[in-house]
């Protein structure tokens, strides 16, 4: 990697060629957190112990903040490496959704050896958060937000914050809970410092807040932050009680790996547990194999399709010419709509309820480029076939470019009330059907207007 390999890691390198901790730890106060852990990754499978030396030789607030950056396979081989008494302090300083999300990575003798490792506040606290279905917002929030209870002042307010803060995730908003810990509004850090001192938090604090529960889905928790530009999303339970927060990184966080999950579908690519550096042969080959086994089933259907206007393609050998640039074409077309289509429901652009007036618009974009298709297509038919079948060519474009529109545009929405994943409807399914269905019209009307044993 020609990051690693720069300059710019330079001083870590001859720090550990050196061997000396004091040397190491200077060298790495000058480096940011995310950038340690990326050299750590690389420098353990490069240079064998280098990694876990450099995490080791960390203070431990740092170490704890290196190793929540770390990807889940390396952190997965730490574990196995490092004692469980040493592992259980970095664990321990780690923020709660990070350290819930260790947990959940780990095997079940791993589980129960740190779990007897950590001080009973962790314990409970990693046994709530780890108890949520992964995928929704109680798996993806923290316990480390800033709370002050009504009626407090702002004096007591900032004094409490000042003593909690070192804890927190965050401490630019505080949330207002009553005695039984319901959400009732939020005040910012701001308005505590410029307020009067004597002043009651309700009286600043903003209400109806935006939130989620517990069990909400994570990709409407990440829409939720984005829509509003907000730092941090409290979670409630079901009766109304703050539970812990999202912040906005881990939002960018599920943002990415749904991202990277919809474009491993808009290849037909299955779900890979690991990053592509660390996955198995075997792994690549069980995400890939289903969809293309599949798809050469489906394809049979071009096929059956050329073999049964086999007379018509003999007589008419020129319309071979032209048929990869028509099925293709109808491909494109589709993948276009489809990626349209999948794009806008993902960001909540486009709902189902909008089909039949996306319908109407899209036939009518996918004739003016049918058109517009056709007429270019049809100057080279004339040149190399003749009038007849460049006619034949120029109206199967018009409608195969228009049938491979409508599919990529519907599909989404079926597979969305079939309640799969739009993201299904990828550009390999989509040009699979676009092939059958643009053989069939294509051959279909040139028998028609050719003639079935017509003479070219």
């Amino acid at each position: 990697m020609a990051f690693l390999d720069s300059d710019f890691f330079q001083p870590l390198h001859s720090a550990l060629v050196s061997g000396e901790p004091e040397t190491i730890r200077a060298a790495a106060s000058a480096f940011n957190a995310a950038d340690l852990a990326e050299f750590i990754e690389h420098t353990h499978d490069e240079d064998g112990d280098h990694g876990l030396k450099l995490l080791q030789s960390l203070p431990l607030e740092l170490q704890a903040k290196v190793f929540g950056y770390i990807g889940p396979d390396m952190q997965r081989i730490f574990a196995r490496l490092i004692p469980n008494r040493e592992l259980a302090g970095i664990v321990t300083d780690m923020s709660a959704d990070e350290r819930a999300d260790f947990f959940n990575i780990l095997d079940e003798n791993q589980q129960h050896a740190l779990f007897q490792s950590l001080a009973s506040r962790e314990r409970e606290d990693l046994r709530r958060l780890a108890s949520f279905e992964e995928g929704t917002a109680g798996a993806l929030m923290t316990s480390d937000y800033a709370v002050v209870s009504s009626g407090m002042t702002v004096a007591s307010a900032l004094a409490l914050l000042r003593n909690t803060a070192p804890d927190k995730e965050t401490i630019y908003q505080a949330y207002v809970v009553d005695k039984d810990h319901c959400l009732l509004g939020a005040i910012s850090l701001r308005n505590l410092i410029t307020s009067a001192p004597g002043a009651l938090v309700d009286s600043l604090m903003a209400t109806g807040l935006v939130s989620a529960q517990t069990q909400t889905g994570q990709e409407e928790v990440a829409r939720l932050i984005s829509r509003y530009d907000l730092i941090a999303l409290p979670i409630t339970d079901d009766d109304g009680r703050l539970v812990g927060i999202v912040t906005y990184d881990d939002a960018m966080d599920v943002a990415e790996a749904e991202a990277t999950e919809d474009i491993h579908k808009g290849a037909t690519v299955g779900k890979l547990e690991t990053g592509l550096k660390t996955a198995s042969p075997f792994s690549l080959y069980r995400s890939r194999v289903q969809w293309l086994v599949i798809l050469v089933f489906a394809n049979i259907f071009t096929g059956a399709g050329i073999a049964y206007f086999e007379q018509t393609i003999s007589e008419h050998i020129a319309l071979l010419f032209f048929m990869p640039l028509l099925v293709a074409s109808a491909g494109n077309a589709g993948a276009q709509s489809a990626t349209l289509m999948v794009r806008g429901m993902a960001t909540g652009d486009v709902s189902t309820r909008d089909w039949g007036m996306l319908l109407g618009k899209d036939i009518l974009v996918a004739t003016a480029l049918g058109v517009t298709m056709a007429i270019a297509v049809m100057v080279v038919g004339l040149f190399r076939a003749g009038p007849a079948i460049a006619m034949v060519v120029a109206i199967s474009m018009v409608l195969v470019v228009l049938i491979g529109s409508i599919v990529g545009m519907l599909l989404p929405f079926l597979l969305d009330k079939l309640k799969f994943d739009p993201a299904t409807a990828s550009t390999p399914l989509i040009t699979t059907i676009a092939d059958v269905s643009g053989v069939l019209i294509y051959f279909s009307i040139a028998t028609a207007v050719l003639g079935l044993g017509a003479g070219p």
